[in-house]
């Protein structure tokens, strides 16, 4: 058991046969009253965010996850295979348990799979992955001037903003934490 006082970012919860991770946490002391705790938490199987507000001192399980190393193998249709580089067994994880992930997944890439009572339920991104761009509209000379942006979407479908300088086939370097873009890494020869 895991009491309000002692939350921290990045840790798992389970709430009334759920699992989530907190993405936030905010003490309020009203001027009369009990402390409030107020929590932004994701639920790790369904995806969503939810805003929960619950007295200090409330105690929680605290979900421990197993991480282990995978390695992202094909897409189909919504389902996500991937094969665990110990054991080389096969896991299918849905989109919807995934979420945001699925933009920055490419094929033969390493992650880590996270489970809960071997149940995969999250995978955990590098911090920054490489995506070739295959369409964006294209700079005009003058454009550079003002060092504005484009939209691209990368080979994944996820659409981002980058340098006018940036053309198709070029690979850039992502933020998987807040899905801007890094760096060019390599330019269309």
């Amino acid at each position: 058991m895991i009491e309000t006082g002692d939350l921290r970012r990045g840790m798992t919860i389970e709430i009334d046969g759920e699992l989530y991770q907190v993405l936030d946490v905010e003490h309020l002391k009203l001027g009369r009253g009990t402390a409030q705790v107020r929590m932004r938490l994701r639920n790790l199987r369904a995806g969503h965010i939810i805003d929960r507000t619950v007295q200090a001192g409330t105690r929680f399980v605290r979900a421990y996850l197993e991480a282990r190393p995978a390695q992202f193998l094909y897409k189909e249709g919504d389902l996500y295979h991937f094969m665990d580089q110990e054991t080389y067994e096969e896991y299918t994880v849905g989109a919807d348990v995934l979420g945001d992930a699925v933009n920055y997944l490419k094929e033969g890439m390493q992650v880590e799979l996270m489970f809960y009572r071997d149940q995969p339920v999250a995978v955990e991104l590098p911090t920054a992955v490489d995506l070739k761009v295959v369409e964006t509209p294209p700079a005009f000379r003058g454009d550079t001037a003002a060092g504005g942006t484009k939209p691209a979407t990368l080979e994944t479908g996820l659409v981002i903003q980058v340098p006018f300088f940036i053309d198709v086939g070029d690979v850039v370097r992502v933020d998987t934490r807040t899905g801007e873009y890094i760096e060019r890494v390599t330019a269309e020869g």
